[in-house]
């Protein structure tokens, strides 16, 4: 039966938590909370699906893969508590789109400006690795958020995965990315459907501990992206 309830984020939120779709992955996000490390000894975990985060009216989303099983499985929001949200927010900040270099808890005060962040898959995987399957399965759900966040025209894809998943959500959306299908890599560019969509290398500790991206590189896929933007408010004049 379909619901006669209008599609909003918050009604989307709501489906997104309460989504038990993919064993595997909840049986991860669970195991975490039960098991955590040292560090988080005592903790109480959120080990459910993630939501986006950010500024309803923002014309910037930044696409993750998932959430980590000690950020924001732990945390409840999306990057929060973890070293790869240290790095996102702290350019999110430096580029002008949060209020913050932090993001540490869901009361830290944490305020995104005309962006919002999300992942492609909403629950915790095993080593950081979803399936395809599971990716399938949770697409809809970034579907229906590039819906309802209808002014967003630029899209920064962390990693491969999420450029592939964007690309994916485009397609389901009716939006063809063209032949031949646009590539991944950092500072990759592509149009698609009415978003301008940008690679960057995740802001994983793989990647950010062994130099392979720097605050430097994240920077300049940042500018590229506000600089985007900036074309667009021109040409809209």
């Amino acid at each position: 039966m379909t619901s006669s309830v209008p599609d909003s984020l918050g009604v989307l939120g709501d489906a997104i938590t309460s989504c038990r779709r993919c064993s595997r992955l909840v049986k991860c996000r669970e195991a975490a909370a039960k098991a955590p490390p040292r560090r988080f000894a005592g903790a109480s975990y959120w080990a459910r699906p993630i939501t986006g985060f950010g500024d309803p009216d923002a014309r910037l989303l930044v696409v993750g893969l998932a959430p980590a099983a000690n950020g924001g499985n732990r945390t409840g929001r999306v990057f929060t508590g973890d070293r790869s949200g240290d790095w996102l927010y702290a350019a999110l900040h430096r580029a002008g789109f949060a209020n913050q270099p932090t993001s540490t808890a869901v009361d830290d005060g944490l305020v995104l400006d005309d962006a919002y962040v999300t992942t492609v898959v909403r629950c915790a995987p095993p080593d950081n690795k979803p399936s395809p399957a599971e990716r399938d399965r949770c697409i809809g759900y970034l579907v229906r958020e590039l819906a309802l966040l209808a002014r967003v025209r630029t899209i920064i894809a962390l990693g491969g995965f999420a450029w592939d998943g964007v690309l994916l959500a485009a397609k389901t959306a009716g939006h063809d990315a063209g032949k031949p299908r646009p590539s991944f890599g950092h500072g990759a560019m592509a149009s698609v459907g009415p978003w301008r969509v940008f690679g960057s290398y995740h802001v994983s500790q793989q990647n950010t501990f062994t130099g392979r991206l720097t605050e430097a590189m994240l920077d300049a896929v940042f500018a590229a992206a506000r600089a985007t933007l900036d074309r667009q408010v021109r040409f809209d004049r």
